[in-house]
């Protein structure tokens, strides 16, 4: 839940302590973690969807429209032949954005829902990330509302049937102001309702307080309206809550500002405002250990009540068939809770997927030693570096020294370049152009063995156009009843096919198939490394700084990834260093390379004295995964 957020992301981390570890922890640079054990086949590989957007074919979009004129998409929408496409991609795992109960602006009150207030709501369906209720699922996504937990859980089933293991968001920093659990298990109770509101803090408060002060909905500075001025019996510009709560990016006004995370509050962890500690330090030597050592760590603990809350949560989602999470700004969290958390979940279930959303560089070590996190967010590095070369504004050298910053947990960091909160590559705010993102994605899915993620559409090049009402162009918006024009064509009525998409459309499907399917089974991306960028740019004719490449492999299975970033052709002649024959044992003479996205050939030369060279012709926008053969 970025969205506006990196803006304010040094105001919620003010509070400093409130968002991490004190003690930065390093395992050693060359300790690299123990591979995680996803049992599926190969490199996960994970396709992000809206089910809100994905299968709404209603082409209306009016901007702040209603479900009755824009219409919504359904977890039914998920047909078998939908995921079998989604699969035959080259996804094994699907995220589904947005699925848990969070507020919206609809009467649901005929079972049993409040009504939500579109004072503390952005948009008309809401912001995903401000989660109302975490035993049950978006009333708005299901035929029929009252059996919506038991449709989420027969779209799992039919996920799992077609090869798809399946992710959920969990939002530990936040929840929605108006958090209501209808679908809590026995046993579970609320947020919030054992509270002692009386002070700003205590350590098994689930929320931070203001003693004394209302809650005051946020005046807004640019002529925001809730609904855009849209008559609304709950819009009054108030909404009940005493004391004010702290809000979800660590404000401590009981009036926020409109930039603020005003719809959620901040949940407690157990960190004083002062950001001192309410909780047992874990000790440093557990960056060696692992998962199983953790969850010994914590068994006797006496741990704040927030962290058992989440823990509830996460036991739930997993025995409802979930396979991963994906957290919400995991970086404004305690790495001890990620500890406690991650080490409860792998003992269940040692193959869960664990992604954060993390923007801090100096507490990625922590964050998979200490947090036991599988993947992290890697997006003030490589998708900057590389964004910043789509867009002409750097080349690609920095790109070599940002992967030897992540030397250790470079199987760590996921790789992407669109996301629920990036602008799409096709919108004339990034790239104006869907090609542009081929070079940028063939580096992000064969850097390493991490995961690679797509988001739906943009395999079709969605230029994420049109203002939907809150949510603005460029990014496909989270927070409206829209759908998703290039993938409304896809769709085509439930044949999820290519019949009404351009020739253009088509052929970047292909690519990202062809792309996708590769990643995921290919060895040599889960194996060694070696860059031949800075090496060419010395050496190389004709390569320059809008190329990039670098050498991946595992036993015979060597890979040459080359990329062209520039807008023109270019014939280069690429250099590999003595240090890569050596390591590959090739003898001299010629080698045949094939390219593993359209079975075109190279030939390579390795001289006596074992330097090598290639030459390459490169289409513009474009890029090679050269395969030695012979």
């Amino acid at each position: 839940m970025k969205k506006i957020a990196r803006l304010l992301l040094a105001s919620a981390i003010a509070t400093s302590a409130l968002t991490a570890c004190e003690s930065k922890v390093e395992a050693p640079q060359d300790q690299k973690p123990a591979p995680v054990a996803n049992a599926t086949d190969g490199k996960p590989v994970i396709y992000q969807v809206l089910p809100r957007l994905f299968g709404n074919t209603n082409d209306t979009n009016k901007p702040w429209g209603t479900i009755e004129e824009n219409g919504v998409g359904k977890f039914n929408d998920f047909t078998p032949k939908a995921l079998q496409e989604i699969r035959a991609l080259g996804a094994n795992y699907i995220w589904y954005t947005g699925s848990l109960h969070h507020a919206v602006v609809r009467d649901y009150t005929d079972f049993g829902i409040a009504n939500d207030d579109p004072d503390v709501i952005k948009g008309r369906a809401g912001s995903p990330y401000a989660v109302k209720d975490y035993y049950s699922v978006n009333p708005d996504l299901a035929e029929n509302p009252a059996e919506r937990l038991q449709e989420f859980k027969a779209l799992i089933e039919r996920s799992h049937e077609a090869g798809l293991k399946v992710i959920i968001d969990i939002v530990p920093n936040h929840v929605a102001r108006n958090y209501q659990s209808l679908a809590k298990p026995e046993g579970v109770r609320d947020f919030g309702a054992d509270d002692d509101s009386s002070v700003a803090y205590a350590r098994d408060n689930n929320f931070y307080y203001v003693p004394g002060e209302p809650f005051q909905v946020p005046v807004a500075d640019d002529g925001y309206q809730p609904l855009n001025g849209e008559a609304h019996a709950l819009i009054d510009g108030e909404f009940a809550e005493v004391p004010a709560k702290w809000t979800g990016n660590g404000s401590r006004a009981p009036q926020p500002a409109q930039g603020d995370w005003y719809e959620t509050v901040k949940i407690n962890f157990g960190v004083r405002p002062d950001g001192s500690h309410d909780f047992p330090a874990l000790p440093k030597e557990f960056a060696q250990k692992d998962f199983r050592a953790h969850a010994a760590f914590w068994a006797d603990k006496d741990v704040p009540d927030s962290w058992k809350k989440f823990r509830q949560i996460t036991d739930y989602w997993l025995d409802f068939g979930v396979d991963g999470f994906r957290y919400d700004m995991a970086g404004m969290v305690p790495v001890e809770f990620w500890s406690y958390l991650n080490s409860s979940i792998k003992m269940q279930k040692p193959n869960a997927l664990l992604l954060a959303e993390i923007y801090q560089p100096d507490l990625y070590r922590d964050y998979v030693h200490l947090g036991k996190m599988d993947y992290l967010y890697d997006k003030v590095g490589t998708y900057d570096a590389i964004r910043a070369v789509m867009e002409g504004k750097a080349g690609t050298d920095p790109l070599v020294d940002i992967q030897q910053s992540l030397d250790g947990i470079e199987d760590n960091m996921l790789r992407f370049m669109e996301n629920h909160d990036e602008q799409r590559i096709a919108s004339p705010e990034f790239a104006g152009n869907p090609q542009a993102g081929v070079p940028a994605m063939i580096v992000s899915a064969t850097i390493s063995g991490a995961p690679a993620l797509v988001y739906f559409g943009q395999e079709l090049g969605e230029p994420g156009a049109g203002d939907a009402g809150f949510g603005k162009a460029s990014r496909t918006t989270i927070f409206d009843y829209w759908s998703v024009p290039t993938v409304r064509r896809w769709v085509n009525g439930g044949q999820y096919n290519s019949e009404q998409l351009s020739n253009s459309e088509k052929a970047l499907r292909e690519t990202y198939r062809t792309l996708l399917n590769f990643a995921r089974q290919s060895p040599a991306l889960g194996g060694e490394f070696m860059d031949l960028h800075r090496h060419n740019r010395e050496h190389g004719k004709e390569y320059g700084e809008q190329q990039y490449s670098f050498a991946r492999w595992e036993g015979d299975d060597r890979l040459l990834v080359v990329t062209n970033f520039a807008d023109s052709a270019v014939v280069s002649s690429l250099h590999l260093p003595k240090a890569l024959i050596a390591a590959w044992e090739l003898d001299a003479g010629k080698y045949t390379l094939t390219n593993q996205l359209d079975s075109a050939s190279v030939e390579m030369v390795v001289a006596d004295d074992q330097t090598a060279t290639v030459s390459v012709k490169m289409a513009p926008l474009s890029g090679q995964i050269l395969k030695v053969v012979h």
